[in-house]
This record gives C-alpha cells, structure tokens and sequence, in this order.
C-alpha cells in the first residue's frame, strides 16, 4: 500500500504539469515518447535475456505498449480538449475497469463485494468533480475512457503476468519499458509534428521529470505495489489520485474549489477503503 500512496502523490503534479507547460505546445506523439523513452533508459541497465521466456517478454511488451504507449496517446490528447478537472472526473471509472478485467484474467465469477467497494469510489470522486462540463466533453469523456481501459488492462495484466510467471520486477519492468517505447516511436514516426517540438527550459525540464520519475520510478513502483495488495484495494487507490491532483491543482495554480464537496467526496473514497479491507477480512475468516 505504500507504494501506491507515494506514487499516488507524485503523480498528483502531473496533471498540472501536462495541462500548464506541454498541451497545446509540445507535438503529443513526441512528447510520449520522450516519457517512455527516458523511462526505459532508466531501466536498461536492468534488461536482461537470460532465465525468461519469450512469451513472458512478450506479454510484459504488451503490458508497456497498452499501459505507458496507447494510454499516454488518449490520455494528453485529452487535454486538448477538456480542462484538468475534467480529466480527474472522467477516470473515476478506472476502478470498475481495474475490477472487472482482473475477473476476465482469473477465469472466474466477478467478484460483487469488489465492484461494490469499486463504485462506491466511484461516488465519491464524482461527488468532489462533478460539474460544469465543457462543450468538447464527449471527445474529452472518450479519450480519456480510452486511457481509462488500457491502463487498467495494463497494471492488471501485469499482476497477472507476475502472478503466472514470477521474475525479480526490476528486470520485468525493463521490458515493460520496451513494448512502450516501440509503440510510442511508431506513432511519432506516423502522426507526430515535427514543428512542435519543446522550445524552453521548463517543458524540457517536466518531460524529463515525467520520464525518469513520474514514469520510470513511479510506474515501475505503482506495478510493484498493485502485486503486493488484492485487485479490490488497486482498483480503489485509481481513484485516490484525484482528491491529490485537485489539491495541486487549487494550492499552485489557485484554481477554485469547492471544499464541502471535496472533503465529502475524499470521505467517501477512504470509506470505500476501509469497507472493502472489513468485506475482505470477513470473508478470510
């Protein structure tokens, strides 16, 4: 749980950062694959081609190119089109996704009592971000649904993958890194913009900060930690990011907020925690 409490509050500052600095400005495909690039660089040193399987690099490729490579393209291209509190309301379904696909992998019944806690922090990060939503939300709604599913299927299939073929994590997430960077890199080859490329210090600097430690630690520590808890509790800490982005998002750039609802909404998601361990624990016993 740890991990994904820390990683949680680091990538509260992203949102802001891709809102502010990089949408708009910076080609979307380049600056993808600068994030995943920087990342893998990261993580090379930890590559390794003995003792795994071919499948297993295969699957943990696959793992990257959905999680890191097509949810990046969904998910800054929505910018584009929708403001950052609306980017925080529309992945509150994450958890749902997160539930549900983990039941498809396992083969069996899905599990009511998981989706049950999963909707419940659903509510409450609806309670804290539901509002006036822009002309371009369904676009906006879309992209991000999109964002929504390869991420769950991503951190899922890992944990499943994990499961299934046990492999110290550090050199599995290399080649997580790797099936992100080939997707990313044939994308900018097909789609990106050459004319838009970062021009200053500070959109130089972020894509750097997102690529080495809101990619390349946090995701690696986030996959870590999604092995270490039960899919019930990752599917609600999806949602845990979005009190944590509003906060950056009202402390540094003075956005507005309206509290009462905030607070409500937090409530409820740590509520849907806490439900979810007593139903887990009861049912153990």
């Amino acid at each position: 749980m740890f991990y994904l409490i820390f990683v949680t509050l680091v990538w509260s500052f992203s949102f802001s950062f891709i809102a502010v600095y990089l949408s708009g400005q910076v080609d979307t495909w380049f600056a993808v694959v600068m994030r995943v690039l920087l990342a893998f660089i990261t993580f090379l040193p930890f590559l390794r081609f003995r003792n795994i399987q071919l499948k297993t690099m295969l699957l943990l490729m696959g793992v990257g190119a959905c999680q890191l490579g097509i949810m990046y393209f969904f998910y800054y291209n929505s910018f584009q089109y929708i403001s950052v509190p609306e980017v925080l309301l529309f992945t509150i379904f994450t958890p749902i996704y997160v539930t549900v696909i983990y039941d498809l992998l396992q083969h069996h019944p899905l599990r009511l009592s998981y989706l049950f806690t999963a909707i419940i922090a659903v509510i409450g990060a609806a309670i804290i971000r539901y509002d006036h939503i822009s002309t371009n939300f369904i676009i906006g709604f879309l992209l991000i649904q999109g964002a929504n599913i390869v991420f769950a299927l991503g951190q899922v299939g890992y944990k499943r993958i994990i499961e299934v073929y046990p492999l110290p994590q550090h050199q599995a997430f290399a080649w997580v890194y790797l099936g992100a960077v080939i997707v990313a890199t044939i994308g900018w080859l097909l789609f990106g913009d050459a004319s838009k490329l970062p021009t200053t210090n500070v959109q130089w600097g972020i894509i750097i900060w997102l690529g080495v430690i809101a990619s390349g630690l946090c995701y690696f520590l986030w996959n870590y930690g999604a092995t270490k808890v039960d899919s019930g509790t990752l599917a609600i800490m999806n949602n845990v990011v979005i009190p944590t982005g509003i906060l950056v998002n009202v402390v540094i750039w003075h956005q507005s907020l309206d509290w009462g609802r905030f607070i409500l909404g937090s409530v409820v998601i740590i509520l849907a925690l806490i439900l979810h361990y007593k139903i887990k624990n009861r049912s153990s016993n």
